[in-house]
């Protein structure tokens, strides 16, 4: 797995690690966990610039979190919670999950894009009650672009800084990055199960 990540980074270069970062914002195939660490460790061995990849990587996160914000903005969220009670099992997305994503962005504001950046649970689910409530986009654009390179540079700065530690990081790395991508696979499965339209 260690490989086959740190391959196709360095294969697809920054265009790749830029779809990855979008992709990983609009539906997470590989979590931002592992593209933007592994990405600091090909920088690290030469064949990517580090502050590129950071940009890129940004660039990424918040390119992917605008379709989510057009749909916070075109459907309202009464709407938005009705298609996930119909059709939310393909994405994981309960209603409740936009009411969490909307209660965090009602008690901090704005600055809940750029603090929901941040965290994990909520990074995506944040762009749809920050539409809904038609946030500007320059004020929206700013706080994700901060509030994503700041995670973005913290991973991928980790990768590089560990680069020296090739033998260490590929013996934890490989089954931490198997580990990571099936989790994702079985909790997607789980929910997909599991799904409750009105939960």
């Amino acid at each position: 797995m260690f490989h086959s990540i740190v391959d196709i980074v360095s294969q697809g270069g920054y265009l790749g690690i830029f779809l990855l970062m979008l992709a990983e914002n609009v539906f997470p195939p590989i979590p931002s966990e592992l593209i933007m660490p592994l990405a600091g460790f090909v920088a690290a061995r030469g064949e990517l610039n580090i502050f590129i990849v950071i940009l890129v990587g940004t660039a990424g996160s918040v390119v992917g979190a605008l379709p989510w914000y057009y749909a916070g903005a075109l459907f309202g969220k009464d709407r938005l919670k009705r298609l996930a009670a119909r059709h939310g099992r393909w994405l994981t997305v309960s209603p409740g999950d936009i009411d969490k994503a909307s209660a965090w962005f009602e008690r901090h504001d704005a600055a809940a894009v750029f603090f929901g950046r941040l965290v994990p649970a909520i990074r995506t689910l944040i762009s749809v009650p920050a539409g809904g409530v038609k946030m500007p986009m320059l004020p929206f654009l700013l706080y994700s672009t901060v509030g994503s390179l700041i995670w973005t540079s913290f991973l991928a700065l980790t990768g590089y800084l560990l680069q020296s530690q090739y033998e260490v990081v590929q013996h934890y790395v490989d089954p931490v990055s198997k580990a990571v991508v099936y989790t994702v696979i079985a909790v997607y499965i789980y929910r997909f199960i599991r799904f409750k339209p009105h939960g």
